[in-house]
């Protein structure tokens, strides 16, 4: 099964993906890791990737379509693709149904994880996030534990996003709005979306995606 998890910044997409992760075996493809990964890896694509990012300019589509196509064809899946990050436009939502297609694989789910802008807000600027595994902590709902330990790591250094305050959110939240919702009506039109309460606790979340799965 290949899915695609839209949300807006903070809606647990994440979170969720390692869910899916741990209990289908899909495996997830997040573009920040894709390129992170290519940077370093010496092969022609990597070379790209890095003289791009190295000049500090914006990764093209084309590129990014590339890694995933070296990922699909790789076959390291058994249990199918999260596509974490990409699409977050329509172009791009266009692609990717076109590699999907010429690697002879199908898209099976769109999962829309819906959420109210201000009850994020405060859900994000209460997160905090272990720096050695990237587990996620919330001051209200999932606190630190009381021993200062991670519960996935045991590693004891935790940290906040310096863009993790309200006004950088509401901004990331409007380009969010701006160039990724558009994809809600394209997939809707389709077929593909399923949407789900993002706001719920993580078990809550899951479990609703995990209905509209089937």
């Amino acid at each position: 099964m290949n899915i695609i998890l839209l949300g807006p910044p903070g809606a647990g997409k994440g979170t969720q993906a390692r869910i899916l992760v741990d209990e289908r075996r899909m495996v997830q493809l997040s573009t920040g890791d894709m390129l992170r990964e290519a940077r370093t890896s010496g092969t022609e694509m990597g070379k790209r990737v890095a003289e791009v990012m190295d000049r500090g300019d914006l990764v093209t589509d084309e590129i990014v379509i590339g890694l995933i196509r070296e990922k699909l064809e790789g076959g390291e899946s058994s249990g199918g693709y999260i596509f974490d990050g990409f699409p977050r436009t329509l172009a791009q939502a266009d692609a990717l149904g076109a590699l999907l297609d010429d690697v002879g694989q199908d898209l099976d789910a769109v999962v829309e994880m819906q959420v109210d802008d201000d009850a994020l807000v405060a859900r994000i600027t209460a997160r905090s996030t272990c720096a050695n595994c990237g587990e996620v902590y919330n001051d209200h709902s999932k606190p630190i534990p009381a021993d200062g330990k991670c519960t996935n790591c045991g590693a004891t250094e935790f940290k906040r996003r310096a863009d993790d305050n309200e006004e950088s959110l509401r901004t990331r939240l409007m380009a969010y709005y701006k160039q990724t919702s558009p994809l809600i009506g394209y997939y809707y039109a389709k077929g593909d979306l399923r949407s789900v309460n993002g706001l719920g606790e993580i078990g809550e979340v899951a479990g609703g995606i995990k209905t509209a799965l089937g």
